[in-house]
């Protein structure tokens, strides 16, 4: 169920019929790679979700964009925003999904560079009550064991085979693969290398191994493929609603934390 799709009659029976579980896709604006939309990982987060909720009962938040992005900001089209903005605008929405009955939201992450984000996102909760639990699931990652695909797993990568053949499956028509790179362009320049060798992390270093944003070698994409990762992603989200439904302990737990915090002695 889409939220926006809703009318304000038939949304406290869909509340009920999905078990209080939202789904909001996290992605964002950024340039991919010389072929794919700079919408891709919207897309490809808004389908993953659809399919898992079809599958899974739980009403799918709008398209939300508003997510870390910095690294990009060289590139034309992206929409970076602002670090203590991007996290009260994703706490105040998150409110107000648990204000509307939504008491479990799930956060699907289809953007690799939230993982900083989330990590600190998700410990917001403990500072301050909520009636809510928040749950992070990820539509992105290593490739979905027994699915198929006509590349090798080391072409894999930002703007890669992967990312391609979903978008080619969901939206053919935004597609240029006449523009897919023939060089090297998706290797890792590796201008960083020994720092991180001696296990040293610095904020520059996406850019340092591909500031072109293309990682990987997209040539192999395919569409039938595609729709394959789509569905593995989305059978992998909807095992994750089913646990969440059935979770009443992070609720409980979070409850006795906060009696506990607010008393520690």
């Amino acid at each position: 169920m889409r939220w926006e799709e809703l009318t304000g009659d038939r949304f406290p029976e869909a509340v009920k019929e999905c078990g209080g579980v939202c789904v909001i896709p996290l992605s964002v604006i950024e340039r991919h790679g010389h072929h794919l939309p700079l919408g891709t990982d919207m897309y490809i987060g808004r389908e993953v979700a659809n399919r898992a909720a079809a599958i899974e009962p739980a009403i799918v938040f709008p398209d939300y964009i508003f997510t870390q992005i910095p690294e990009a900001r060289h590139r034309a089209g992206t929409i970076s925003i602002d670090p203590d903005l991007m996290i009260q605008l994703l706490d105040n929405v998150c409110r107000e999904v648990a204000r509307n009955g939504l008491k479990k939201i799930v956060l699907l992450n289809a953007h690799g560079g939230n993982f900083g984000l989330l990590a600190l996102f998700n410990m917001l909760p403990l500072y301050s009550p909520r009636d809510y639990v928040i749950y992070i699931v990820h539509a992105l990652g290593p490739l979905p064991q027994g699915v198929e695909v006509p590349w090798d797993a080391s072409a894999e990568g930002h703007a890669g085979p992967g990312e391609t053949s979903m978008i080619l499956a969901i939206r053919p028509d935004l597609v240029r693969m006449d523009q897919v790179p023939t060089n090297d362009e998706g290797r890792a320049l590796g201008r960083l290398r020994a720092l991180r060798e001696a296990g040293v992390q610095t904020g520059i270093w996406w850019y340092a191994d591909h500031p072109t944003h293309y990682q990987g070698d997209a040539r192999a994409a395919d569409a039938e493929a595609g729709d394959r990762l789509l569905d593995a992603r989305a059978e992998q989200v909807a095992r994750a609603l089913r646990a969440i439904k059935a979770d009443t302990e992070a609720a409980r737990l979070q409850d006795e934390f906060y009696r506990g915090s607010a008393s520690p002695y």
